[in-house]
């Protein structure tokens, strides 16, 4: 089987994240962010952006180098953990990533086309844990390098 061809990818992810607001003509009401358009990572090609995220940082690291790519997104939101795992767990296999082996419970890792995707939940600092503005806040650290 030949993985789908970059725009074949977008499409499906497109699709991925209007299901809830198709779902949602069934008579349920929809969440807010139903009605947005989807969103992927800058210098991630097709990589989603889960809804209720967004950057965290101004802007993202991207090296575009002849031994592939290295880009990192940090994205934050008042979304749960659990959450962005189960959104990735079903979004990226759907667009050709197959799960790898976790190396560590803080995150999970992707594969496909020589490239890696990882994950990483990212602790806030003793001084930004008592800040009341980031109180409920996840962060996770998207990065992709070549494999």
């Amino acid at each position: 089987m030949t993985a789908p061809s970059a725009t074949a990818r977008a499409a499906l992810a497109a699709f991925l994240l209007a299901g809830p607001a198709i779902a949602g003509l069934a008579g349920h009401p929809l969440p807010a962010w139903a009605s947005e358009s989807p969103r992927f990572l800058t210098g991630m090609g097709d990589v989603p952006v889960m809804p209720g995220l967004a950057p965290a940082e101004e802007e993202p690291l991207v090296f575009d180098k002849p031994g592939g790519r290295i880009a990192q997104s940090v994205m934050a939101g008042r979304v749960d953990r659990k959450a962005v795992l189960a959104f990735y767990n079903q979004t990226m296999p759907q667009l050709g990533w197959k799960a790898a082996p976790q190396a560590a419970a803080a995150g999970t890792r992707f594969l496909r086309d020589g490239e890696e995707l990882r994950l990483e939940f990212v602790e806030p600092g003793a001084a930004q844990a008592q800040a009341s503005s980031r109180a409920g806040v996840t962060t996770v650290r998207f990065s992709l390098m070549p494999h």
